[in-house]
């Protein structure tokens, strides 16, 4: 960082500064929400003469002493651009008009000077002191800055359209307000003053792209107008120097994009780069790509190795992909993992798919999601031990030193939870029904139900509803048998848990239990009707305890890699 510091937006503007969006930083997108809320704030500054607007922060690198890229904060610097165009074009309307035409003309000129740029000697023409990006920038330099309206408005490019509509809306919007007054010193001193003056950035000046990388980290909680994809993109284009070069990178950007979207793209870069590098995190990933990649051979290379991946990572988070067209028995696996939220294994699943034959990369889809729902849904262990062992176990499969399901397990085997561990685990496993974990629950007890039952389950698509043994509401009655202090603890108890119809589990309501046990056992549910034989005339904590240690033996027989099959 060279710089922090808080400034007013003639500050900002003045002295012969210079801004530059990057080439390929993305468009602009405000709308007529944030042009309001800008236009609010500057209206109760200027009926309070005495008070201030803070912009939030604005970051951006020194190019030279007079030359400064925006980093975050385009947004924010073209809007007020245009503000102040508008204003100009106010102040033109009433020149033209005939009133007080030289001293409005007049006023023009400082304000062009001021804010806007400067008029070339010989050719007469205003320039910028903001650049735009290559989509906006043609529409506001010949169009904007010189007052002209767009010849077809209605066929521009979306972010010329909404640049040009910011426009109007400001005109609109200063109309309204002077429109009782002619007196362009007013309508001057509402830029001049209220704009100029009383709005305040703290600029943030980096020496590099990584010191901006860094900032966006720091400052990420407070709403920047950047991403982390955008700082990736800018500093990948801005190692490329040939147009024909730059133009075969975008396209090939812009379909990666598309492929992992630009929220996820940091996420799969990193699992990206996992596959070759330990412990990469997400502070450090600016820094090693930029390390990496400082050649245009090495930007491309790296978009080659992207690529093929791509595909992999959004199918991984959906089972109906077409990826899995020639792999059916792939998708319940990647159903799983998406239900359980985990991402740590990307990398191996990235080399598994590179290097195992389908039948192999299938097993090792099954392996994960079994370690995964031991290691990360019922034993809930630490989730930052499990990125170094994928990455050892993608290393492995990649170098050929593990060809075979059974010699991956060999790796993984250090966060495959142990049967003792994982009874008891489950065996004490509570879990609210509502929200996420609701379809956790079903997940379980639809896969309890097929291995008691041996009839196929699926937690998608069958029609069970869960149902509360004992009742998320229970009556008096129900302490009888089930003392009232152990209530909130035992109601989400897997024990406490089980599948019925949804009309049943609306006649069963908060009922008591020996009207609920004459409804179980007549269930279409064996894991239901084994509750009736268990407890016959009543409900208790012991017998909720039995239960769900019966669950748990059969757990760890459902969800178990059995280590000596060499195919896992």
């Amino acid at each position: 960082m060279l710089n922090t510091r808080t400034i007013s937006y003639l500050e900002l503007i003045g002295n012969g500064k210079r801004y530059r969006v990057p080439p390929y930083q993305r468009d602009y997108s405000w709308n007529e929400e944030q042009w309001d809320d800008l236009w609010n704030d500057i209206v109760d500054l200027h009926n309070q003469t005495d008070s201030y607007h803070y912009m939030g922060a604005l970051v951006v690198q020194a190019e030279s002493d007079r030359d400064l890229l925006i980093i975050d904060g385009q947004q924010r610097m073209a809007t007020l651009s245009i503000l102040s165009l508008a204003v100009i074009a106010l102040l033109n309307d009433l020149a033209q008009r005939g009133i007080d035409p030289d001293r409005n003309r007049e006023r023009m000129r400082e304000l062009r000077h001021r804010f806007i740029g400067e008029r070339d000697p010989a050719s007469l023409v205003e320039s910028s002191r903001l650049t735009l990006n290559q989509t906006d920038d043609p529409l506001y330099q010949d169009y904007l800055v010189q007052l002209r309206t767009p010849l077809n408005p209605r066929g521009l490019p979306r972010s010329n359209r909404l640049l040009w509509q910011c426009f109007q809306f400001f005109k609109e919007k200063l109309n309204d307000l002077f429109k009782d007054r002619s007196d362009g010193a007013v309508i001057t001193r509402l830029l001049s003053e209220t704009i100029a003056r009383r709005l305040l950035f703290i600029l943030i000046t980096v020496a590099d792209e990584l010191n901006a990388y860094t900032i966006f980290e720091t400052l990420n909680a407070c709403g920047l107008e950047l991403t982390v994809t955008d700082l990736l993109k800018n500093y990948l284009f801005s190692r490329i120097r040939v147009s024909s070069d730059m133009q075969a990178l975008q396209r090939r950007w812009q379909r990666l994009i598309e492929t992992v979207t630009p929220e996820r793209f940091p996420e799969f870069l990193r699992y990206h780069l996992l596959c070759e590098v330990a412990n990469v995190r997400s502070q450090r990933l600016f820094k090693l790509v930029r390390e990496r990649v400082q050649i245009p051979q090495q930007v491309f290379a790296l978009i080659d190795a992207l690529e093929p991946r791509a595909e992999l990572f959004a199918a991984l988070s959906d089972p109906t992909h077409g990826y899995w067209i020639d792999r059916p028995d792939a998708r319940q696996y990647v159903r799983e993992l998406v239900l359980f939220r985990v991402r740590q294994m990307m990398p191996v699943l990235f080399a598994a798919w590179e290097h195992l034959t389908p039948d192999n990369f299938v097993r090792v889809l099954r392996m994960i999601s079994i370690i995964s729902f031991r290691y990360t849904v019922v034993s809930a262990l630490n989730p930052n031990e499990l990125e170094s062992i994928y990455h050892s176990a993608a290393r492995a499969i990649i170098e050929k030193r593990a060809t075979l399901p059974s010699e991956i397990f060999a790796l993984l085997k250090p966060i495959y939870v142990p049967d003792q561990k994982f009874l008891n685990d489950f065996a004490s496993l509570s879990i609210p029904t509502s929200g996420q974990r609701k379809k956790i629950v079903k997940y379980i007890l639809t896969r309890l139900e097929s291995h008691l039952s041996g009839r196929y389950c699926d937690s998608e698509t069958d029609p069970a509803s869960i149902e509360h043994i004992l009742p998320e509401n229970p009556t008096q009655e129900w302490e009888a048998f089930f003392p009232r202090a152990q209530w909130e603890a035992a109601m989400y108890r897997l024990g406490n848990l089980t599948l019925l119809t949804p009309a049943d589990n609306r006649r069963v309501g908060n009922a008591l239990y020996s009207e609920k046990q004459a409804v179980y056992s007549q269930s279409e549910y064996m894991l239901t009707r084994r509750i009736s034989d268990m407890a016959p005339e009543e409900w208790t904590p012991a017998l909720l305890e039995q239960r769900q240690q019966e669950m748990a033996r059969h757990a760890v027989a459902i969800w178990r890699i059995d280590v000596t099959n060499t195919d896992v």
